[in-house]
C-alpha cells in the first residue's frame, strides 16, 4: 500500500524544522546585536568621556585664567602628540568665527551647550563624521571639542561585515541543520506510516524497528506492544469462529436429528417428549455456550470496572467452598478451605465468585474419588491471592500454556462435559481485577491461582 505524501503546509516536519531554523536565525541575530552594542557601544562611551573631559578641562582653564590661557590651553592640546590627528578643537566668538583651534569653518547650527552630538565636518577637502560637545563661555565665545570618527567608522564597518558574514554562514547552517533534523524526523515517522500501512494491508505481524532510547523508539516499543496485542486478539477470534462453526455442527446436528426422528414418530406421544426433552437440553447447552462468550467479551472489554468495590476475598472463597460442599460431596471429594481474613480486594463480588465457582467445579470434576480439593485466600508478598488445587491427573506440561484458550481441552478429558471455556473465562475475569492467573502441575493434580497486584 503507498503512503501518500503530504504537503509542505501540512507536515508537522516541515514545520518544525523551520520553526527550528527561524529560532536559530534570530538567536543569532539576538548574539550578534548584543556583541555589536558590546564593542563600537564601549568606543563610542569612551570617545564620549573623553571629549567631556577635555571640554570641561579647558573650560576650566578659561574660568580660572581667563582667554589668553584658554587659548595656551588649546594649543597645548592639539600639539602634545596624543590623538592630535583625530582630535578637533575650536573657540568661536558670537558670530561663529574661528578664534582659535584647528576647527575648520563652521557653518551649521550649534548644539545646545553640554549637549554631546554628531556632525558632519570638512577635513582634508572631504566630509568626516565627528562626535562633539559644545559649552557656552560667560563672555559669549562657544568653546567646541570633538573628536574625528573616520577610525570608529572603520572598525564599525570590519564588524558589520564580519557579523553579516557570521549572521549569513549562521543562518544557512541553521536552515540546513533544520533540513537535516527535517529528514531525520521524517524518516522515524515515515518507518510508523510504513509499518501502519501494512498492517492495514493485512499484514498484523509486521512490527516497528525500534532503536535506541528515545521518545520515538519509546513510542515504537508501545505500538508494538499495542500490536501484539491485537494480533493476539485477532487470532483468538479467528480460533473462537473456528471453534464456535465447529463445536456448533455436533449439538445442532443433534437437535435437528432429534426433532426429525420427533416427526417421524409423531405418533408416539412418548417418543415425542423424549426427543423434545433431549432437543431442549441441547438447545440450553448452546444458550449456555453463548452465555458464556458474552461474560468473556463483557470482562475483556471491562464494562464490569463500574462496580468494583471493597471486597473480602477470603469471605467470597469461604462461601464458594460452602455453596459446592454439596456438589463434592455427591462426586466423593471433600472441600477443604483455609484462609485468614479480611484479604481486601477491590473488584466486582459476583465476577469473582463466578471465577472462583469455575476453578471449583473443575477441581471436582478432574478430582478423584475419595480424594480432596483444597481451596486457599491468603496473602503474600505479591499481593492477595486464592488458590484452588485438586489432587487429579494435571494437565500435561505440553498443553499447560494452552488450557486458558478458549475450547481448548486436553485429550484426556475430552469425554468429560464441557466446552473449554471454564479457564478462559476465568482468565478474563482476572485480568479485568489487575490480578494474574497462574497454572502449576502440582504432582499430583493441578494448582490455579489467582494473584491480585498490591
Amino acid at each position: 500500500m503507498p503512503i501518500p505524501t503530504v504537503s509542505l503546509k501540512g507536515s508537522i516536519a516541515a514545520r518544525l524544522a523551520v520553526g527550528y531554523g527561524l529560532l536559530l536565525a534570530g538567536a543569532v541575530a539576538a548574539v550578534s546585536l548584543l556583541f555589536y552594542l558590546g564593542t563600537v557601544g564601549v568606543f563610542e562611551r569612551a570617545i564620549d568621556n573623553q571629549v567631556s573631559a577635555i571640554a570641561n578641562r579647558l573650560a576650566q582653564a578659561w574660568r580660572k585664567d581667563g582667554a589668553d590661557a584658554l587659548r595656551r590651553e588649546i594649543d597645548m592640546q592639539l600639539h602634545d602628540s596624543i590623538d592630535s590627528d583625530v582630535e578637533i578643537v575650536g573657540l568661536l566668538d558670537e558670530r561663529g568665527r574661528i578664534l582659535a583651534g584647528n576647527l575648520p569653518a563652521w557653518r551649521a547650527r550649534l548644539p545646545a551647550s553640554g549637549e554631546l552630538a554628531f556632525a558632519t565636518i570638512e577635513r582634508d577637502g572631504a566630509p568626516v563624521s565627528v562626535r562633539l560637545v559644545a559649552l557656552r563661555l560667560d563672555d559669549g565665545t562657544r568653546l567646541l571639542v570633538g573628536r574625528d570618527l573616520r577610525e570608529l567608522d572603520a572598525i564599525r564597518s570590519v564588524i558589520e561585515r564580519a557579523l553579516l558574514g557570521g549572521a549569513a554562514v549562521s543562518v544557512l547552517l541553521a536552515f540546513a541543520g533544520a533540513l537535516v533534523f527535517r529528514r531525520s524526523l521524517e524518516a522515524r515517522l515515515g518507518r510508523i506510516r510504513r509499518t501502519a500501512a501494512r498492517i492495514a494491508a493485512g499484514d498484523l505481524s509486521s512490527r516497528i524497528e525500534v532503536a535506541g532510547d528515545d521518545e520515538f523508539a519509546r513510542l515504537g516499543a508501545d505500538i508494538n506492544r499495542m500490536l501484539d496485542r491485537i494480533e493476539s486478539l485477532m487470532e483468538g477470534v479467528r480460533h473462537v469462529s473456528n471453534s464456535i462453526a465447529h463445536d456448533l455442527r455436533t449439538p445442532l446436528g443433534r437437535v435437528r436429528n432429534r426433532l426429525d426422528r420427533a416427526l417421524q414418530a409423531s405418533a408416539d406421544p412418548q417418543a415425542l417428549v423424549g426427543d423434545a426433552r433431549l432437543a431442549i437440553e441441547d438447545i440450553d447447552g448452546l444458550i449456555s455456550l453463548f452465555d458464556k462468550l458474552l461474560q468473556i467479551a463483557a470482562a475483556e472489554a471491562g464494562m464490569r470496572t463500574r462496580s468494583f468495590e471493597a471486597l473480602d476475598l477470603a469471605e467470597i472463597a469461604r462461601d464458594m467452598t460452602e455453596l459446592y460442599e454439596a456438589a463434592a460431596e455427591e462426586q466423593g471429594v471433600t472441600l477443604r478451605f483455609s484462609g485468614e481474613g479480611p484479604i481486601p480486594v477491590r473488584g466486582d463480588r459476583h465476577l469473582l465468585a463466578s471465577a472462583l465457582a469455575s476453578l471449583i467445579d473443575n477441581a471436582i470434576k478432574y478430582a478423584r474419588a475419595g480424594l480432596h480439593v483444597d481451596i486457599e485466600a491468603r496473602s503474600s508478598e505479591r499481593g492477595a491471592l486464592v488458590r484452588v488445587r485438586d489432587y487429579g491427573p494435571g494437565v500435561p506440561d505440553a498443553d499447560l500454556e494452552r488450557v486458558t484458550e478458549r475450547f481448548y481441552r486436553v485429550d484426556q478429558s475430552r469425554h468429560l462435559p464441557g466446552n473449554g471455556l471454564g479457564l478462559s473465562i476465568v482468565t478474563a475475569i482476572a485480568q479485568l481485577h489487575g490480578a494474574q492467573l497462574a497454572l502449576r502441575n502440582a504432582r499430583p493434580g493441578l494448582e490455579v491461582s489467582i494473584v491480585f497486584a498490591e
